[in-house]
Order: structure tokens, then sequence, then C-alpha cells
């Protein structure tokens, strides 16, 4: 339960935008954050000019709390990351605002961006399970800030709605990057059950205390001719007209009478943020620059694939929409399981992209998809796992070259077991700054629900599980049972 609140958040004013089709609260968050491209991947919390990687453990027992969660932030250094140099944060760390309890979340959705623009990025942590007084999951956003010791817990700061909602779930999924000019600092996006909310640190560096949290305005219709809902699932950037500024996606599924479709709002940045059009795709998005014309790509993940009975229809499809000076286009390129040259069989219950990450894994100047699947039977084994990489090229995305792995494969750790869940969470990173992205394929459900991450580094190929190797939240000195570790990866 909240009792104290920053001085920025007591000042703090807040965007809804109206009209959007948003109507329930997000589960799950996923995206691009930070900067204004999407291979801009502001992951650096210690100004070194490596990547970072910040994992969220939202079923982590803390203070004696089950479910109160946990992050985890593992520092690049030219050996990439391991289990040394790392730190831990949840609400019972010093200088984190609220307290432990059980059922928070802290760590359900994260997210990275220099919000005060003092050239160290910072942390963003979703709480949609905060308790603010008898208001039940009303929900709450920390952020850490960065600095050139890394990520800290003094000082940090706190936002929630100003009229907390029983359910609303805010910080479900968060984002952030550099969406408009009124701001020197990345614009921080926020899901709820009653739409997104923007936020900006309108402040010179170093700052933050002095000057509250600033409302951001939002231009276009009100509403939509076709009336359609989107429940949000996720938040994904881009620049995809190449402007100068970040555009931003915001991902789901219907919830009117076709509901479960996925389909996406896109919102242009600039000198305001700009409500466009809705697109069909969802609720998993992320951005790159796939076929390097120098617009991001938008790759949007439906893991489910409804027809008007509600039925399942395929293992999952993703969709693959183009950049261009007109920004992203109408037209998409469907993928399945099925798809010439994809391996493997779309069956129901793949739920093949469910998670999404787009990025160059063999320094060929193309951006790759990496595609999780964690319904993926593998033989007999039941909802095991499996993750694919799919190629970029001057075309686009291609089957050429595709590869797939499970924890059966040859060189990945590990045994495909019923529920492991293996790709829930899948993201492309390049720590060691060699410009080959490896790939981090998480599964929460492993070792009854420890959670496990896998790292499967990147060659002169591509990803490879040659040399892969595993850690949970305990190699990282934090507690480890039940703690969901990989629910939630910084993309």
């Amino acid at each position: 339960m909240r009792k104290n609140h920053s001085a920025a958040v007591a000042a703090a004013s807040f965007l809804l935008i109206a009209g959007a089709g948003i109507v329930t609260a997000p589960a799950a968050s996923a995206g691009t954050p930070g900067g204004t491209r999407a291979d801009d991947r502001n992951s650096d919390f210690n100004g070194d000019g490596h990547e970072d990687v910040l994992v969220g453990a939202p079923g982590a027992t803390v203070s004696g709390k089950k479910g109160a969660g946990l992050v985890t932030v593992q520092y690049g250094s030219n050996r990439g990351i391991g289990t040394s140099d790392v730190a831990r944060f949840s609400q019972s760390t010093a200088g984190v605002s609220g307290a432990a309890e059980t059922g928070d979340g802290f760590g359900t959705a994260v997210a990275t961006g220099d919000l005060d623009a003092d050239g160290y990025d910072d942390a963003i942590v979703g709480i949609p399970g905060e308790d603010l007084g008898d208001t039940a999951d009303a929900g709450g956003v920390a952020i850490l800030w960065g600095s050139e010791q890394g990520l800290k817990g003094t000082a940090s700061d706190w936002l929630q709605t100003q009229e907390p909602v029983r359910g609303e779930k805010f910080g479900s999924a968060v984002t952030a990057a550099r969406l408009t000019s009124e701001t020197p600092g990345d614009v921080l996006a926020v899901l709820n059950s009653g739409g997104l909310e923007l936020f900006v640190y309108d402040a010179a560096p170093q700052a933050r205390a002095a000057t509250p949290l600033k409302r951001l305005a939002v231009k276009g219709p009100t509403a939509r001719a076709d009336q359609r809902h989107i429940e949000p699932k996720s938040l994904t950037t881009g620049d995809y007209d190449d402007d100068g500024f970040a555009d931003l996606v915001v991902s789901g599924v219907t919830a009117d009478e076709e509901s479960g479709h996925g389909w996406s709002s896109y919102y242009k940045g600039g000198e305001a943020l700009m409500y466009v059009h809705d697109l069909r795709g969802g609720p998993a998005a992320a951005s790159g620059d796939i076929n390097g014309d120098g617009f991001d790509d938008l790759v949007t993940g439906e893991p489910h694939s409804p027809d008007d009975g509600g039925e399942t229809l395929t293992g999952g499809l993703v969709g693959v929409r183009y950049g261009s000076a007109d920004g992203i286009s109408q037209d998409v390129k469907w993928w399945t399981q099925d798809s010439a040259g994809v391996p493997g069989t779309a069956e129901r219950g793949d739920n093949w992209g469910a998670d999404l990450s787009v990025a160059d894994t063999n320094k060929d100047g193309y951006a790759d998809v990496a595609v999780g699947a964690p319904g993926e039977d593998i033989g007999t084994v039941a909802d095991a796992g499996a993750v694919w990489v799919l190629r970029g090229s001057a075309a686009g995305v291609t089957a050429t070259g595709a590869k797939s792995w499970d924890q059966n494969s040859a060189d990945v750790p590990g045994t495909a077991e019923k529920g492991d869940k293996w790709g829930a969470q899948v993201r492309l990173t390049d720590p060691d700054r060699d410009g080959r992205f490896g790939l981090l394929a998480s599964a929460p459900g492993e070792n009854a629900g420890d959670g496990v991450v896998w790292v499967l580094p990147a060659g002169s190929g591509g990803v490879t599980a040659a040399g892969s190797w595993t850690y949970g939240a305990g190699s990282l000195g934090a507690p480890a049972r039940g703690a969901a570790f990989g629910a939630a990866v910084d993309e």
C-alpha cells in the first residue's frame, strides 16, 4: 500500500488519449524503447557504450511477500553479459518508493529510456498489481535513474494516475522514446485500463527534483469511424517515416463483437504525437529496419488467430509492414510456420509470435526477426516452447537461412519439458558491442515457475546455439523460487 509520494509525482499532470478505442487493462509489454530509430536501443544505464539487460521477475518473493517482484540488471562489457556485474532492485531496495507487498508484480513490465536527458538511460518498471490505499490493483510505475555507476534506487520516482481505479493496473505496459520535440528527454508511455498516458520531464538534465512532469498533447480524431475497440497489450516505437522522431504503436486485440483479433493503433511522432490509423496485427509488436532502406519496419505477432466463432485457425501469425516516407504501409506480408522455408508446422496452440524482437544478428545491415512460440509442442511434450530467427534482406523478411531451436536442439542447455514455455520472451541484444545481436530467450515456467533465461550468442552467420548458456534469478543473487524470472525482458 502506497503512503508516500515524491514531490515530482504530486505535482505531475497526466494525459489520457481520448477515443483511442482502448477499453480494458493490458496484460503484457513489449517494445523498442528509447531514442528515435529502433536501432537506438537506449539500454546503457552507466554510459559506458555497452548495452545492458533488464529482466523482470514479477513472481519473486521479496521480504517474505510472495509475488512482490523484482528486476535485475546485467551490465554489458566487451565480454557481453554475465552473472557477476549485476544489480537487483525491488520495493525493498533503499530509495525505491513503496514497500514490497504480496502480488504487487514489480517487474511485470520493463522499459528503458533517457527521460531526464542526462546521457544515462533510466529503467522504467511497471507494477500493475500495486494497491493504492484501499484501491486494489490500481498499479504504479517506478523510475530508477541511470548514472555513471549504473542504476540507483536512490531518489527513484513514482508514477500513478491522479484518480486511481480498482483493477486499473497502471503500468502493465511501458515504453520510452523521443516521440516529440517538446522535451529534451524521452517521452514515457504507460498503458492502463483507461488508455495511454504520456509523461515528460520538461527540465534541463539533473533538474528532476525542481520540475514536475508535464502533460503531453496528442492530436488527431477523438473517435474512429468504425468504433473499433482495442484491448491494449504492448507498445513499440520506431521511426517508420525517418523524420527524426520516434513513432508509437499500441498493439492489442479487439474487444468488440469480433473479439480476440489482433489490431494496433499507429501514432506519428513529431512536434506533437498524432493518431494516424489502426492496422491489422497484434498483440505483440517490435520494430527495426529489416530491408535496410533507412525506414523502420513494424512486425506484429498474433499467437491466437480466431475465426468468428472464437476457434483458433492457426498456430500463430506474424505480420510485417514496411516503413516509408509516408510511414507504416497498409500492405502486410503474413508469415506462419507453414510459410515456405520456415522450419516447423503450424499447429493450434503453438502461440507462434507471442513475442518478437528485431535486430541485425550477422552484421549484414539488415535487421532479422526473432519469434517466440511458448506453446510449441516438442514431440509429445506439450507447451515446451521454441524460438525462431527469420532473416532480413533488401527485399524484406526472408525464410532463406531461417533457423529454429528448442531445448532438445544440439548445444542448447536443458531438456524440453511440459509447460516450460520457452520463448515466452525473446530479445536480440548486443552487450559486447560487436554489431551482431545475440538472442535471449526466456522460459518463465521453467523449474516449476522459477524461470530461466537462455543466452544464444551471435557469430558471423548470426544466432547460434554453440556456446549458449543459461541463468536464473538465483544466478544473479536474487530470490528464485516462483520468481517467473524472464516474464519481462527489456526490448
